[in-house]
């Protein structure tokens, strides 16, 4: 049986909406002419470019939109008639990208109770299946916690346990895993999987994430508003041609096979670091003269992590410098709710540093960099503060410090706006900053709000500028509302309003989180065009490990509301097992390395894409070189 059947099904946004090209100035919210099943049972993976109509296709599968033209059929039920969709949304579950849209109470067992109380679900079983739902997500001890006070992950893994709670037959995941960690996404699509194996549940995922997708039996491409692509996750992904052209990448493991082959060494695709490093062994042992003459150890790939390291500047400058001691920050003090999220951090982010912070999810990360620019500060800072006198024989805390761009937030008579203008933030979700009429209202509020004053030619020509670097059309944009953008158009204008005041530190929670891998590469190359041009420091939060490796100068490791680690990327993931305790990962490179040491061939790289194939290229070289006598020369001869 068919759970979800499109004929022909057409829609258009009337006032605008949430789908549109990234990389388009123009805006095209609509599906054109889809056709599209799923059986029962089924693993479907969708994958897209932002504003592809992915989300689209998700809310015109529970009913949430109709459709302009055609018909929707959902476990044998007409989507497009009234009657049917309270029946329709009882079997079908989505999870939005978003958390917020669906958090609906003020203690979290009551949001994820909602659901069951409103098809009727006896009381006794909505129990069992809150804590079932809690504990698939790994949120048990927050049962009784405020969602409004958990971090986005810890909201993200509320909302996937209030759709699993439901037990619905059909299981829609919009990018429903963007904000977790690494131990978080796994344990969410163990899950999923397990409900589809196990409960039959038909299962649509929407996601960048290739291994994600190839848990799936089948897979989509989604172009502009039409399925251009589709068949098995390694027949889809395999494509490079067709997936450029629709604006999307290779998955990072192939895109270093193909790099190897391209430079001499022929190397068979792999989509995981296991198949990527088992291809490369057998590569290198079949190794002969030939193919020896034929590797090249000259990179000509990107080095974006070059532009940092020419950035740096002395250690001891205080423009761009962050420097804090026992910094410790309490959620609800005084209360029931009382949460250390952070616990006497001690850290340094020398200027010209392009700098790193991960960690599980409610590790602190967000809280620490919200300091950053005293958007929270810490209690001697603000302005009703007193200090408290001490009982006899009571020794003082330890004061906290906190230093950033050469102001103290510690000090209540610090001028924090213009600290703010000094220190720019691009919070999670840039919607989240996006308030005016128009782009251009929004960009310039920066420049107006810091009482800067500018003219009218002056604020227009930096609202120009600041739009044009980040990758946007001044005259076909400036004018429209940002609220009929696409995911990835606001997550660039929330940076064109940042950066309009040219602030000398950066700092940016999960700036690709959500995009689409093209989506991510573009964002990362305009901070470190920034970065390489006017701004001292930046500072990314990210769960994405590879990220972290490809462009960061140093990182710093968040647990528990306190700094497990500050190093280079190359010598926090070579602690791997210490990552993995945290409920974090390594980079792809990373694992592709460490099985190719095991079986006896050492690559010693910095975990970058470009460092990792030039140094794997080398060492074939050298080996291919030292094994020429041999038929097949191989890597465990050397």
């Amino acid at each position: 049986m068919e759970a979800v059947k499109f004929e022909n099904v057409r829609f258009a946004y009337k006032d605008g909406g949430e789908e549109s090209d990234v990389f388009s100035s123009e805006t095209a919210f609509a599906l054109s002419g889809v056709n599209f099943s799923v059986e029962e049972g089924e693993f479907v993976a969708v994958l897209g470019h932002n504003g592809s109509g992915k989300s689209t296709l998700a809310r015109l599968t529970n009913g949430l939109l109709t459709p302009s033209e055609g018909k929707i059929t959902v476990m044998g039920l007409n989507a497009c008639e009234e009657e049917n969709l309270f029946e329709i949304r009882k079997q079908v579950g989505i999870v939005f990208q978003n958390p917020d849209n669906q958090m609906v109470a003020s203690i979290v067992e009551d949001d994820i109770a909602f659901g069951p109380e409103n098809i009727g679900i006896p009381r006794e079983e909505i129990g069992e299946r809150i804590a079932f739902a809690l504990n698939a997500v790994g949120m048990s001890e927050f049962r009784f916690s405020t969602p409004s006070r958990l971090s986005g992950g810890q909201k993200q893994r509320i909302a996937i346990a209030g759709v699993l709670a439901l037990k619905p037959r059909i299981m829609i995941l919009d990018e429903s895993t963007a904000m977790l960690d690494p131990k978080g996404r796994k344990e969410v699509m163990d899950v999923v999987v397990k409900l589809n194996r196990e409960e039959k549940i038909t299962v649509i995922l929407i996601t960048h994430f290739p291994e994600e997708a190839m848990l799936a039996n089948r897979a989509i491409v989604m172009s502009r508003g039409s399925i251009v692509m589709q068949g098995t996750p390694q027949e889809v992904l395999f494509r490079a041609e067709e997936l450029e052209k629709y604006s999307l990448t290779l998955p990072k493991s192939v895109k270093i096979c193909r790099e190897l082959t391209k430079n001499g060494l022929p190397v068979e695709d792999g989509l995981t670091a296991d198949a990527a490093a088992e291809n490369i062994l057998r590569a290198i042992q079949k190794m002969d003269t030939e193919t020896v003459e034929n590797v090249k150890t000259t990179w000509a790939g990107t080095r974006l992590m070059e532009d940092c390291e020419r950035n740096t500047v002395k250690q001891d400058e205080e423009q761009g410098r962050i420097y804090c001691e026992n910094l410790t920050h309490v959620y609800n003090p005084s209360s029931p709710f009382a949460t250390y999220a952070l616990n006497g951090v001690d850290l340094e982010i020398r200027s010209g540093d392009f700098f790193g912070i991960i960690g599980h999810t409610g590790s602190g990360k967000s809280t620490f960099v919200q300091h950053l620019n005293a958007l929270l500060k810490v209690p001697c800072a603000e302005k009703k503060y007193k200090e408290k006198k001490l009982k006899k024989g009571e020794l003082p805390n330890k004061k906290p410090v906190l230093r950033v761009n050469g102001y103290d937030l510690t000090d209540k008579t610090t001028d924090f706006k213009e600290l703010r203008s000094k220190v720019g933030m691009v919070f999670q979700y840039p919607e989240y900053q996006l308030f005016a009429e128009t782009v251009f209202e929004d960009v310039a509020f920066g420049l107006k709000n810091f009482g800067n004053a500018f003219s009218e030619e002056e604020t227009r020509f930096a609202v120009k500028e600041a739009l044009k670097t980040v990758g946007l059309d001044y005259d076909s944009i400036a004018r429209k509302s940002p609220f009929e953008l696409s995911g990835g158009q606001k997550r660039r204008v929330a940076i064109a309003g940042v950066i309009v005041t040219k602030p000398e530190i950066l700092v940016l929670d999960e700036p690709a989180a959500g995009l689409d891998p093209l989506g991510k590469e573009e964002i990362m190359r305009l901070l470190h065009n920034i970065h390489k041009d006017w701004c001292k420091t930046v500072v990314v939060v990210s769960h994405d490990m590879d990220e972290i490796a490809e462009n960061c100068t140093r990182a710093a490791v968040f647990s528990e509301g306190k700094i497990l680690a500050v190093d280079t990327p190359r010598k926090l993931f070579e602690q791997s097992q210490r990552l993995f305790n945290v409920g974090l990962d390594v980079p792809l490179t990373a694992k592709i390395v460490e099985r190719l040491k095991e079986q006896g061939v050492a690559i010693e790289c910095d975990y970058t894409t470009a460092d990792f194939v030039e140094k794997t290229l080398c060492y074939a070289k050298t080996i291919g070189a030292g094994t020429r006598s041999t038929k097949k020369g191989g890597a465990k001869n050397a």
